[in-house]
């Protein structure tokens, strides 16, 4: 959204910025440097890069340092930063069966193929304060990495389902993304706003409005890019009773997945480097439908950048929930979830009402006053005022 900035009172406005700096570095401590955000305060950076969307680990690291830990003003600057920068080329389709796996678990079953994969984790602890990192001493923690512990590549949970024909197949679809010069948008929008599942093109919500109902690869897209909390209030409505699906968890892995893209030369598929990626994949009972041959589960699937499991999960129930026949729950409204979630649309008309509204309140006022008068209650009002 965009805002006429204030204007006027230009050397307070440039007086507040400088306070900023002011109040970030006032204390005694030493500046942080985005290399010590980057690999201490993964998560929060993690995060910004998610809502953001850009994989940039130092740039979300600056901004979190700028933004002096607001997440959604770090995302808010990452993702202008994107906004500039040009498109060059398409990632290829990932295969996270390929995955580099860091972290993998299944609440769906206790023995899987390749085993539970426990990786960084504060699921089994206390929630306790540590005390010793207040004074905390310089460590080196490289055990894992030299004995090459961290990562494994695993097969997947829920092809064991599939295989028993308990979940559908997954669909073939080769995606690949057209030029503006040869994407027709009228037909196109008009097409996939009317449900038509598309073999060929997925809805790319960067370029082209959303127009509702969207198609499942437009959903899945605002979504990963969607902020944490907004998604895990709304999924938490449908988990505690606001609706009916309360699904399991078949797997969660957290690791790197190659980016791949066509060389514009040769054309072959050429890796161009790694990305950190938090997958989810969570099933739920399919009611049997009328003329349904065989009752099957029914997946949610998310698949955000960084290490965000909480949004990962949330991202896949939503996905589940979205897909309800009859909307009865806001969690499964498609346009009350997808318009609800970006941190960087709520966030700036949260932040809007801090600008100048003097014009639009002074005529509430006077039309309030009028009221007032017309109806008799000035004389009331102005012996209260007396009182």
């Amino acid at each position: 959204m965009g805002y006429v900035a204030a204007k006027g009172g230009r050397e307070a406005i440039l007086n507040a910025e400088e306070l900023v700096d002011y109040f970030r570095l006032k204390g005694e401590s030493l500046p942080l440097s985005v290399k010590a955000i980057k690999e201490q305060f993964r998560l929060a950076c993690d995060k910004v890069m998610s809502e953001g969307a850009l994989y940039a680990p130092e740039l979300a690291a600056l901004a979190l340092k700028q933004a002096e830990g607001d997440t959604i003003e770090a995302s808010f600057l990452l993702r202008a930063y994107r906004s500039t920068l040009p498109r060059i080329s398409y990632s290829e389709p990932v295969d996270t069966e390929e995955m580099s796996v860091v972290r993998r678990i299944s609440s769906a079953f206790k023995d899987i193929p390749g085993g539970q994969i426990l990786g960084p984790t504060r699921d089994y602890i206390q929630r306790l304060l540590r005390f010793d990192l207040l004074e905390e001493k310089e460590k080196k923690m490289t055990t894992y990495i030299e004995e090459g512990k961290l990562e494994q590549k695993v097969p997947k949970v829920i092809n064991l389902l599939r295989e028993e024909g308990l979940l559908p197949q997954p669909a073939v679809s080769h995606i690949r993304n057209k030029t503006p010069e040869t994407f027709a948008l009228d037909t196109e929008c008009q097409r996939l706003s009317n449900g038509v599942k598309s073999e060929e093109e997925p809805y790319d919500i960067t370029r082209y409005a959303l127009v509702f109902p969207l198609p499942r690869s437009g959903v899945l897209q605002a979504m990963a890019r969607g902020e944490e909390g907004g998604m895990m209030a709304i999924a938490y409505s449908s988990m505690r009773g606001y609706g009916d699906t309360h699904p399991t968890l078949a797997e969660l892995r957290v690791g790197h997945v190659f980016l791949k893209i066509k060389h514009p030369i040769t054309g072959k598929t050429v890796k161009v480097g790694e990305v950190l990626v938090t997958e989810a994949e969570v099933i739920a009972g399919k009611p049997t439908q009328a003329g349904e041959e065989v009752p099957q589960f029914t997946l949610g699937y998310s698949l955000v950048f960084g290490h965000n499991e909480r949004k990962a999960i949330c991202m896949a129930m939503l996905d589940i929930t979205m897909k309800a026949q009859e909307t009865k729950h806001p969690a499964e409204d498609q346009e009350f979830v997808i318009c609800h979630i970006d941190s960087i649309e709520s966030g700036g008309f949260t932040a809007h009402w801090k600008l100048p509204h003097y014009v639009t309140f002074q005529s509430d006022l006077d039309r309030l006053r009028k009221i007032q008068k017309e109806k008799g209650f000035k004389l009331e009002a102005d012996t209260l005022r007396k009182k």
